[in-house]
């Protein structure tokens, strides 16, 4: 590489001066530069400086020195020459010594220190496991407490003078918005610490190492290719053939004069890459989901409707009400399966959906895990009760008699009703009551509370009760439906998909092979980042392929013994 001295324009109109000497003199009117040999002797050159006016020892004794001419600065480099011989600033690019400013650096420098001060702290693995497992908990303590309650609920289920777990009060639940855990400021703060993590691991750690081994490092010594984890040696080989070779078994492969690089699996690298994007996939889905997205629940009984945006609430500050919300859903038939023992299996909604304008777009029957998706929302089956018995009394009717839900212990739900008989003014009116635990049957009393009988609705079988001739004509049920729109959901499936993918391709080894051609001997190297134990027997098989370079004196030697075998063998 030549000096910038010899690179310059005067510079070059002095080369093709023929000067035979061994000692070339280049002359500026301040500078004289000089050097031994121009291709051989560049780098060392002397700088002396010549002043314009001789003085004798007398008159440098008698004259005193000014205070910087005292100081003698030695350049590391000599500097350009400029075409007058003066040099300036701006000609020469170099500041005067005396203007320099000591300890003054670009702004931009300290920044940099700090940027990657900044991403050596995200890239910290235990920090990124640290964040993982604090997110865990956070998840575990949300599905503990019940989440979307009203305050007095934690108020009477998490008092101040009995904390659960010694510490966990209303208080905390309510400041530090853990009622609405997934989409509280804590929540979403260790998913943002979490995704920097992840961006900067990717940065200054698998990015660079793509970069690595996607380029074609041949190497030209022996000594180390023989240091890799697999080593070997063909004696008598050709290079080419075992590239040929390597070719066949699925390796992509570079020659270089003697050297050969190989590589396959490279695909392998680039997988810690996606893992970490199918995450940032999986959290961006998450957040938009807790922070974006309404939710709203409804009981309609059987043969009612209600309007999708009437029920729905806003789940976050990124929540938009989308067109499907002006959807009136008309529920035309709940009912419900048993079990043999009667114990309810399964229950069913029939719904239609109508626009604005009353046109029926869409009509399903929903079940558990089986939800109706319209528009961007989805309506969900998930729970079920009795609204109403439609009961004949005396031939009168039918009459309607709203169900109220009853307290009893266990998971068991109770419905029960009252038929008023007598006098209705009467501040003490009695009547004929009816309990339900679904919709196959009804269990009737008098008005002393004494069992009557059991009536599955519409049998037509009449009772009598009291003196009253009494016909259940049906059980009306009512549908518990959720719904709920979820503009994250996509995203975190296509995350998870991508998940998936790129875990499995990173267990794809990423091989590499280096080989030199050394005389009539291969001298080959390798390694794997995985399947330590199958690579060097994958190696071994491929070396026996390669065949062997037999010379002309071997080559006639083994024909003269064969015939000679001939010979013999002949009578």
């Amino acid at each position: 590489m030549s000096s910038p001295l010899l690179s310059s324009s005067k510079t070059s109109g002095l080369r093709g001066d023929p000067v035979a000497a061994p000692l070339r003199l280049w002359r500026a009117p301040s500078q004289l530069f000089i050097s031994k040999g121009h291709d051989s002797y560049s780098k060392k050159q002397l700088l002396l400086r010549i002043g314009c006016k001789v003085r004798t020892s007398k008159e440098a004794a008698g004259r005193v020195l000014p205070e910087d001419a005292k100081k003698v600065a030695l350049p590391s480099a000599a500097p350009p020459l400029s075409g007058d011989g003066g040099g300036s600033r701006q000609e020469s690019g170099r500041v005067p010594v005396g203007n320099q400013k000591l300890g003054s650096a670009p702004l931009w420098v300290p920044l940099k220190r700090v940027r990657k001060k900044i991403l050596a702290l995200l890239s910290n693995l235990p920090l990124a496991i640290g964040e993982m497992f604090t997110i865990a908990a956070l998840m575990a303590l949300g599905t503990c407490i019940d989440q979307g309650e009203a305050p007095d609920y934690y108020f009477q289920k998490f008092p101040e003078e009995s904390p659960v777990l010694g510490f966990i009060t209303w208080k905390w639940i309510l400041y530090l918005g853990f009622d609405h855990m997934f989409s509280s400021p804590v929540f979403l703060g260790m998913l943002a610490l979490l995704a920097a993590s992840l961006m900067a691991c990717t940065y200054t750690t698998q990015i660079p190492m793509v970069k690595v081994a996607r380029r074609w490092s041949f190497m030209h010594s022996a000594e180390r290719i023989r240091k890799q984890e697999f080593s070997d040696t063909l004696p008598q080989a050709s290079i080419q053939d075992l590239g040929v070779i390597l070719m066949g078994g699925g390796y992509e492969v570079f020659l270089k004069g003697p050297s050969l690089y190989a590589f396959k699996g490279l695909a392998g690298r680039f997988a810690p890459i996606g893992v970490h994007l199918a995450m940032l996939l999986i959290m961006a889905g998450a957040t938009v989901s807790a922070t974006g997205s309404f939710r709203g629940s409804v009981t309609v009984p059987q043969g009612l409707n209600f309007v999708v945006g009437d029920v729905m609430v806003p789940n976050g500050f990124l929540a938009n009400p989308i067109g499907a919300f002006d959807t009136e859903v008309h529920v035309n038939r709940f009912y419900m399966e048993y079990y043999d023992s009667g114990e309810v299996s399964q229950f069913y909604t029939d719904l239609s959906l109508f626009n604005m304008d009353g046109k029926e777009v869409m009509r399903k029957t929903i079940s558990v895990n089986d939800p109706l998706r319209y528009g961007g929302v989805t309506i969900y089956q998930t729970d079920w009760s009795i609204s109403a018995l439609q009961v004949i009394k005396d031939g009168e009717g039918p009459f309607n008699l709203a169900m109220a839900p009853l307290k009893i212990n266990g998971d068991k739900k109770l419905y029960g009703t009252i038929l008023p008989v007598g006098d209705l003014d009467s501040p003490n009116v009695k009547g004929i009551s009816m309990l339900a635990r679904d919709l196959q049957s009804i269990v009737l009393y008098d008005q002393e509370g004494k069992f009557v009988g059991v009536r599955r609705p519409s049998s037509k079988l009449p009772i009598e009760i009291d003196g009253s001739k009494i016909i259940i004509e049906d059980a009306i049920g009512s549908s518990g439906l959720d719904l709920k729109t979820d503009p994250g959901v996509p995203v975190v499936y296509a995350g998870f998909g991508a998940l998936m993918l790129t875990t499995c391709i990173s267990y794809l080894a990423h091989s590499q092979i280096w080989a030199l051609q050394d005389g009539t001997t291969v001298v080959i190297g390798g390694k794997s980042n995985r399947a330590k134990l199958e690579f060097p027997e994958e190696i071994n098989r491929l070396l026996d392929r390669v065949p062997e370079l037999v010379g002309v004196d071997d080559f006639v030697s083994n024909l003269t013994t064969e015939q000679r075998s001939l010979d013999s063998s002949s009578p």
